[in-house]
């Protein structure tokens, strides 16, 4: 089920606030967490219980963890290690490295295994299992107190409105909210605010976007203006996808009563690239900065360990958003561009730039980067930055590349985005003592999406498949 569907719209989300306002206080975690799981096994009931079998899991060894002895605490933390990331390996990553072990080695029987390459991901399985994991882990270094009744820890990982793509929310984030959260009405209207602003992103500006991507990139051969056009509308896709997707998951949570992290902070007007991963998919970077980097040494252990540390992390992320070898490339790009940043910020390189000089190179950075994440396979990453620097043969399929992407539609819609990116505030200022005219304008941006959403296709988030 996608939030800008009229299933969604129309349906569950009238149904799940209704009775959740009508039910008593002690009674809406249970609700929540029922209407989560029929939520998520919208799309396959079976996954209802991978996610089940994490929450016992993780329920059941903190619960333990606390009052038993270093060794019994071991073995409980790595229970919950063992069996979150072995889900996680089996169904996201097995068919990945069946077939790399094939195309590598070639070695007879090498190939018996590629049945585990047609295992469907179960959704948002990348972002419940680091969000689980994050409680056991908090749990055991005796940061958090493990929580004593299931049907709210159940809620906490199951919570519909991040469960499939995130914010990747700390269980201490929640917890009071969890005990005892008081709505307000408020909370209510600038929740319903963020979260036209969301769907607006998507249905707007994020899905118009990948139509122009889809060109670009599905071409056999475009010219040097279709490739960058199609390039940045992806950029902004992508940007627009997933921050719609988080603003939206933000302003579900203040409807029942939650606040839920920040996600994005205007990632496209960072000035490097150390600030733009502080800027872009928070949540993320946090869980990674506190349970790998730091762990690993960070940067406390000299320039060449730190160096190592970086790539090593950033190659991971690359791993966690996919299991091809185009995000290990993405994520290694990442890793080898932060060391380079960081030696030239050592040596003092690149200071005296103008601010928005170093902007427009950050993002031009990034951006040349998304080639690789958005690519099929490394081929045709090196495929497409060839198309951007004219190395392909202009011939007729250019041409008609050309007149699908090169047209007054889509570069205003370029230029609409780049609007809305540089020079728009963030969704919590707008609504901030939102006025009535603001209001006004927030109904009728809710109508055209509503126009939007059935003209379009209901084509899922970009996270839902990560």
């Amino acid at each position: 089920m996608v939030f800008s569907t009229p299933i969604f719209l129309y349906g569950f989300l009238p149904l799940m606030l209704a009775v959740y306002y009508l039910l008593p206080r002690p009674a809406r975690n249970g609700w929540l967490a029922a209407g989560s799981y029929f939520f998520y096994g919208w799309g396959n009931p079976l996954y209802i219980f991978l996610l089940l079998f994490s929450t016992l899991l993780d329920f059941v060894c903190a619960l333990f963890i606390p009052g038993a002895g270093a060794r019994t605490r071991r073995l409980l933390l790595g229970a919950s290690l063992l069996g979150n990331l072995g889900l996680l390996a089996f169904f996201k990553y097995s068919g990945f490295l069946a077939r790399a072990a094939h195309d590598l080695t070639g070695l007879p029987g090498s190939d018996a295994l590629g049945w585990l390459g047609a295992l469907v991901l179960p959704l948002g399985i990348s972002f419940y299992t680091l969000q689980s994991l994050s409680y056991t882990i908090d749990v055991y270094r005796g940061e958090i107190q493990p929580s004593r009744r299931f049907v709210d820890f159940a809620a906490y990982v199951a919570l519909f409105p991040q469960l499939v793509a995130g914010p990747i929310v700390r269980y201490s984030q929640l917890a009071a909210d969890l005990r005892n959260r008081r709505e307000s009405r408020k909370q209510f209207a600038d929740g319903m605010g963020i979260f036209i602003i969301g769907m607006a992103k998507k249905l707007l500006l994020a899905n118009p976007c990948g139509a122009v991507a889809d060109q670009a990139f599905g071409a056999s051969g475009p010219d040097i203006a279709s490739a960058w056009v199609g390039l940045f509308a992806y950029s902004f896709q992508i940007y627009f996808d997933f921050s719609g997707y988080s603003e939206m998951a933000i302003g579900l949570g203040m409807m029942f009563g939650f606040t839920l992290p920040a996600n994005f902070r205007a990632p496209y007007r960072s000035t490097s690239l150390r600030d733009f991963w502080r800027r872009w998919h928070i949540t993320l970077g946090s869980w990674v900065r506190d349970y790998l980097y730091f762990p690993l040494g960070g940067s406390r252990a000299g320039r060449w360990r730190t160096a190592v540390n970086l790539i090593l992390v950033m190659v991971l992320v690359g791993l966690w958003h996919g299991a091809a070898w185009q995000f290990l490339i993405w994520g290694g790009l990442h890793g080898l561009l932060l060391t380079a940043e960081r030696l030239a910020r050592a040596l003092g390189l690149g200071r005296r730039l103008p601010t928005v000089l170093r902007a427009a190179l950050t993002f031009l950075i990034v951006t040349l980067t998304w080639v690789v994440f958005r690519a099929d396979s490394p081929g045709e990453a090196w495929h497409y930055y060839a198309a951007l620097i004219g190395g392909l043969d202009p011939g007729g399929p250019a041409w008609w590349t050309g007149q699908l992407v090169l047209t007054w539609e889509s570069l205003a819609l370029l230029l609409l985005a780049a609007v809305v990116t540089w020079g728009g505030h963030s969704p919590s200022r707008f609504i901030a003592g939102a006025s009535r005219s603001k209001w006004v304008l927030l109904t009728i941006l809710f109508w055209i999406c509503l126009i939007a959403m059935g003209a379009q296709s209901g084509n899922p988030f970009l996270y839902y498949f990560f």
